[in-house]
């Protein structure tokens, strides 16, 4: 467990580092596009370098479909998300330290990325629009998630399939909500931002969590899972 653990920390690390690093420190300069790229490209890294040993999960919604799917207990549930929460937390924390080396940068202007809705986030859109997108993409991202990572499923190709997968939702989505669909890489953010980020924070474990708990139903009972899949264990 202390391997996957240890995965599971600097995965999400990866993940928040490229993504939210994309947005803070180059979100100028590649806009919308070049951030969505960023944030696929940071799970394929992750899948690939570290998914043989835990996964790479990086996300509690992710590993909660897992649960409910039957394919993780729910011991490691818990260290996973644990892991995950402190791997975002760091990878924030790093991102802050290196923007403050620009004289005009500071966490309450300039953020590290943090998830949002309303009214001077983005495209302005209300609370029920970011409960509705976070909670539809994250269904289709977790099930994506253990379609690809099924038995019977292709080898090889499961962290482009989920990385490629991400880059689209935000591509969907960025507008909206900035795009969560991970629980852990909306904490790590508001953590230090505070404020609105922090207030903000409830929509996007949520709405996450809710719909990841519906794609682990739906492949728990078969209904998204090939016919020929078995339940494997993490």
């Amino acid at each position: 467990m202390s391997q996957k653990f240890v995965a599971e920390v600097f995965g999400t690390f990866i993940l928040v580092f490229f993504g939210c690093g994309a947005a803070v420190l180059m979100g100028s300069e590649i806009g919308f596009h070049g951030i969505a790229l960023a944030f696929g490209l940071s799970i394929v890294a992750a899948a690939y370098g570290l998914g043989t040993m835990s996964g790479a999960h990086l996300n509690p919604a992710v590993s909660l479909g897992f649960v409910l799917s039957g394919r993780m207990s729910t011991g490691d549930f818990v260290s996973y998300v644990i892991a995950q929460l402190i791997g975002a937390t760091l990878g924030a924390l790093v991102i802050m330290l290196i923007a403050q080396g620009q004289p005009d940068y500071t966490v309450a202007v300039n953020g590290l990325g943090q998830n949002g809705y309303g009214a001077g986030y983005n495209g302005g859109y209300n609370l029920a629009a970011a409960l509705i997108f976070e909670f539809v993409a994250t269904l289709v991202f977790v099930t994506v998630i253990l379609g690809a990572t099924q038995s019977d499923s292709p080898a090889g190709f499961a962290g482009l399939a989920i990385g490629l997968t991400l880059v689209a939702i935000h591509l969907v989505g960025i507008n909206v909500t900035g795009v969560s669909v991970n629980p852990a890489r909306s904490f790590g953010p508001a953590v230090f931002v505070g404020g609105k980020a922090l207030a903000d924070l409830w929509v996007f474990i949520v709405a996450p969590l809710a719909g990841g708990a519906l794609a682990g139903i739906l492949h728990g009972m078969g209904i998204t899972r090939s016919n020929n899949a078995k339940p494997t264990g993490n």
